[in-house]
C-alpha cells in the first residue's frame, strides 16, 4: 500500500497512476473520507473531554437533583460519542477499501498503455533455431516418450494436474538443482519454504487469500491458503521484524510447490504444462534499502537471463506495460522464452518475471530497518524474481531440443543430473 501523506499530498498523481494501470480507484473520494474521519475524530475527542470533566464534577454536585442532571449529561454525551464513533468506522472502513485497492507507484521509464504497449529490452544469447522438419509441442514430445501423463492427473486431482515421468522428472530436478547451485554462487541463501501461509501473509504481500477474485485454493475451516509462488512465504518471513541495516540487501532463492486456480484459463495457448494448477518453482527474492532496489532490479533480470541463456534457450525480455502490472509491482520485466511448438509458427512465452515492489510490500507486512545510532525505524523495499518455473522451463527444453528422429538433447548444464545427452535414445 502506499504512503498516507504522500496520497493526500497527491492526488492527482496517485489517480492518474491508478488510471494506467487500469485500476478503479476514487481517490478524491479517500482524500474526502480522511479529512471527514479527522474531523469526526477531533469531535470525539472533544466529547471524551466533557464527559470526563462532567463526570468529575457529580461528586460536587449539590443535591440528589443536580446530580442525576449531571448523571443525564454524562449519558447523553457517552451516546453522541458511541453516535460519533459508529460514522468513523463506517467512513474508515469505505476509505480502507479505497486505499487497500490503490497499486503502487510506477517507474517513469515503464511503458504506458496495455499490454500490447510492452517494450522489448534485450534478447538472449541464442538464436531462434530454423527447423529442417516439422515441429511437434512438448505435449506430442511427451507422449512419444511417456514422460507426461495428464490423463492420469486429470484422473487423481483434475484437469490441470499431471504426473511427470521418467526424464521429465529428473529434469525437473535437475532444473532445481541448476538453478539453486547458480544463485548460491551469487550470494543468495538457499531455502525450501512452507507451501502454505496464512491470510495476512498473502493480503500483505498483495495476494486475494478468500473471495470470488481469488486464484487462490484456500484450505476450509483454516486461515491457512495454499501458495501460488515462494514470493508469499519468502516476503512474509520478516514480517513485523526490524533488520538491521548491515543486513541489507537480504537475497533469498526458495523452492516451492505453486498451486493456482487459474480460472478462465483455457484455449491451445495454455495446452500442456503451459497454464497448469501446480507446480514448481525456485523463486529469488531481496529486501533493499531504498536506494538498492533499481540496482537490485536490474541485477535479478541479468541473473535470470543468464540462467536462459546456460540453458540454451531463445528469448526476449519485455519491460511490462503499466496496465499489465500487478498492484505491488514498480516496475516489472518479463523473460519470454521462444517455444518453437506454441502456435502455428512458434511464439514467445512468458517463463519468469522479476519485480520491484520498492516499499508496497514492506509497509503492508511492516518490514523496517534500524541506522545504529540513529532514531526510528525505516522500511525496506522488496524484490521478487522468478529463477525458473519448472513447467514452463519444460516446454522450452523439449520443444527447443527436439531432433529430426524425434529425440530430444538435454541441454550441457543438466546432463551431469539426467545421466544421459538425449530423451528417446538408448545411447548415453
Amino acid at each position: 500500500m502506499l504512503d498516507k501523506k504522500y496520497i493526500l499530498e497527491n492526488p492527482e498523481v496517485v489517480q492518474k497512476n491508478c488510471a494506467n494501470r487500469g485500476v478503479k480507484a476514487d481517490v478524491n473520494r479517500y482524500v474526502e473520507l480522511e479529512s471527514q474521519c479527522r474531523q469526526i475524530q477531533q469531535e470525539i475527542e472533544e466529547l471524551s473531554r466533557q464527559a470526563n470533566v462532567v463526570s468529575k464534577s457529580i461528586g460536587q454536585a449539590k443535591d440528589d437533583a443536580e446530580r442525576e442532571t449531571r448523571k443525564e449529561e454524562g449519558r447523553t454525551l457517552r451516546e453522541q460519542k458511541e453516535a460519533k464513533q459508529e460514522q468513523i468506522d463506517r467512513l474508515t472502513a469505505e476509505a480502507g477499501a479505497i486505499y487497500r485497492s490503490m497499486p503502487n507507484l510506477t517507474h517513469p521509464d515503464a511503458p504506458v498503455g496495455e499490454e500490447h504497449h510492452a517494450r522489448e529490452i534485450r534478447r538472449g544469447k541464442t538464436e531462434v533455431r530454423k527447423f529442417s522438419f516439422p515441429v511437434v509441442d512438448h505435449v506430442a514430445i511427451a507422449e512419444q516418450h511417456d514422460l507426461i501423463d495428464f490423463e492420469g492427473g486429470a484422473r487423481i486431482a483434475g484437469n490441470g494436474f499431471y504426473f511427470l515421468k521418467n526424464e521429465a522428472a529428473l529434469l525437473e530436478l535437475a532444473l532445481q538443482q541448476y538453478t539453486m547451485h547458480f544463485l548460491v554462487g551469487e550470494g543468495f541463501v538457499p531455502t525450501i519454504t512452507p507451501d502454505v501461509a496464512r491470510n495476512e501473509i498473502l493480503q500483505g504481500v498483495g495476494f486475494i487469500p478468500r473471495g470470488p477474485e481469488t486464484q487462490i485454493y484456500s484450505i476450509e475451516n483454516n486461515d491457512l491458503n495454499l501458495v501460488a509462488t515462494a514470493e508469499i512465504t519468502l516476503g512474509g518471513l520478516y514480517s513485523g521484524e526490524v533488520l538491521d541495516r548491515e543486513q541489507l540487501p537480504l537475497k533469498l532463492c526458495g523452492v516451492s510447490h505453486c498451486f493456482r486456480t487459474e480460472a478462465g484459463a483455457a484455449g491451445r495457448a495454455s495446452r500442456g504444462l503451459y497454464r497448469v494448477h501446480q507446480f514448481t518453482k525456485v523463486e529469488m527474492f531481496a529486501f533493499t534499502l531504498p536506494d538498492q532496489s533499481e540496482e537490485m532490479h536490474q541485477h535479478f533480470c541479468d541473473l535470470e537471463c543468464k540462467i536462459f541463456d546456460g540453458l540454451g534457450i531463445p528469448y526476449r525480455v519485455i519491460d511490462t506495460a503499466t496496465g499489465d502490472l500487478g498492484g505491488p509491482a514498480y516496475r516489472k520485466f518479463d523473460l519470454e522464452a521462444w517455444m518453437p511448438g506454441r502456435g502455428k509458427n512458434g511464439e514467445y512465452g512468458e517463463v519468469t518475471s522479476t519485480s520491484n515492489c520498492t516499499d508496497y510490500q514492506s509497509r503492508r507486512l511492516n518490514i523496517r530497518y534500524r541506522v545504529q545510532g540513529e532514531k526510528g525505524t525505516n522500511l525496506v523495499h522488496t524484490l521478487n524474481g522468478t529463477a525458473v518455473a519448472i513447467s514452463r522451463a519444460l516446454i522450452a527444453i523439449l520443444e527447443n531440443y527436439q531432433q529430426a528422429d524425434g529425440t530430444v538433447v538435454v541441454p550441457e548444464v543438466l546432463r551431469k543430473w539426467i545421466g544421459k545427452d538425449r530423451i528417446g535414445s538408448s545411447e548415453e
